[in-house]
């Protein structure tokens, strides 16, 4: 009930407002760079953008499937592609996967698109953003975190993926075949499966031993290929992406691109993705032959970059989980308590919870009903989910559910 909270709590109030002055804030740096806010479809019928699992619902009318957006970034691509140099969007994701202190199942992100531009553009700007945003909402650059001061103030730390490993771990995985990686995985008590590839087993060693250790802001560079399907290759390195990812507090907020332009490598990588997803991957890719088309009409050189903002409104307003800066996140429903008759309450405590009890041995035990009195009893307790008569082939069983 946040909106008891939101009353009986006034300070809370301050976390809202706070929160409306970094998407403020960040609005006002793009629109004074003369970039265009745009809006995107929210219903896509691809799920695209991002290595995540979508929520899934059906339009009747044109009886097609359509999936809530997991990112909408081939959309603003395409708004490139259209001849707008530069485009933003503030806007709500939706991810079906776990929840934790910094998941919600809905959240809010801006992802941001200009043309002729490439990763190391885009830190710099990343870096003068955030700093612009901090100030804005806390009248200073440094930022009280828990424990920890963050200095948003510009230059940010610099690794790469694979020195970022090797730097907390000692291990260099550069080198490593998709099999050398799981024995690494091993034998850092980091648990794989089957449908992991090559790019998802060092994402898991990052995440697992480095991310923690981000404390001030960290741009971790130049990824695997395998990870990031719509990014650039490397100018000057085989096997590696144009792009980064930024840190704070031992978390991810954002992550950036040089943009993959050319369509034939495009569809390469969606294809790549196609058979992680054979594999057994919920994550991977779909095939989104649009886009590529989009791409075959040109599109020109182009940083693309996405934030997490509720992500950022926790660390500009040191909180601790997601739920404390969402007006109103998902939670598990509240359980309604079922008030039960008198004879409804007799027929419950006959059933002993774990065991399955023959449905002719309960009612032997209440002499002294009716079949009415029965039947109207057993339909209530059954109809209110609390019992449960299962068939088998010795006969009807009666059970908690």
């Amino acid at each position: 009930m946040r909106y008891v909270d939101l009353t009986v709590n006034p300070d809370y109030k301050q976390i809202f407002i706070k929160r409306s002055k970094v998407i403020n804030s960040m609005r006002n740096y793009f629109d004074n760079q003369g970039w265009m806010e745009v809006e995107t479809p929210i219903l896509q019928p691809i799920h695209g953008g991002a290595a995540a699992r979508p929520f899934a619902t059906h339009h009747n009318t044109l009886d097609m499937p359509l999936y809530l957006r997991i990112a909408n970034e081939l959309y603003l691509k395409r708004l490139i592609v259209a001849g707008f140099d530069g485009v933003y969007e503030f806007g709500k994701m939706f991810r079906n996967e776990g929840m934790d202190r910094t998941h919600n199942p809905e959240y809010t992100s801006m992802e941001i698109y200009v043309a002729y531009k490439d990763y190391i553009w885009m830190m710099a700007m990343v870096e003068e953003c955030l700093e612009k945003v901090a100030i804005a909402t806390n009248g200073s650059a440094v930022v009280k975190v828990g424990e920890n001061e963050i200095n948003f103030e510009g230059p940010y730390e610099k690794l790469t993926m694979y020195g970022s490993i090797e730097k907390y771990t000692g291990i260099d995985v550069s080198a490593l075949t998709e099999e050398q990686l799981i024995e690494t995985c091993k034998s850092l008590g980091i648990e794989t499966d089957s449908t992991m590839g090559r790019g998802k087993l060092v994402d898991e060693i990052f995440s697992e031993k480095v991310e923690a250790n981000l404390i001030q802001p960290t741009f971790i560079t130049d990824y695997p290929i395998e990870m990031t399907p719509l990014a650039k290759k490397h100018r000057s390195s085989e096997g590696l992406v144009e792009r980064f990812e930024i840190f704070v507090n031992g978390k991810e907020i954002g992550n950036a691109y040089s943009e993959l332009n050319d369509p034939i490598d495009q569809k390469e990588r969606f294809e790549d993705q196609l058979k992680l997803a054979d594999r057994g991957d919920a994550e991977a890719m779909a095939m989104d032959d649009d886009f590529v088309r989009a791409l075959e009409y040109g599109m020109p050189p182009t940083s693309g970059l996405g934030f997490g903002i509720d992500r950022i409104v926790m660390l500009m307003t040191n909180q601790s989980t997601i739920q404390e800066v969402l007006f109103f996140p998902q939670m598990r429903p509240e359980k309604k308590k079922i008030e039960l008759t008198a004879e409804e309450t007799e027929l419950f405590g006959l059933v002993t919870e774990g065991e399955q009890l023959l449905l002719t041995d309960v009612k032997a035990k209440l002499t002294d009903w009716s079949n009415k009195k029965w039947d109207t009893t057993l339909k209530a307790l059954t109809g209110k989910g609390i019992l449960k008569v299962s068939k088998t082939d010795d006969g009807l069983f009666l059970s908690h559910k």
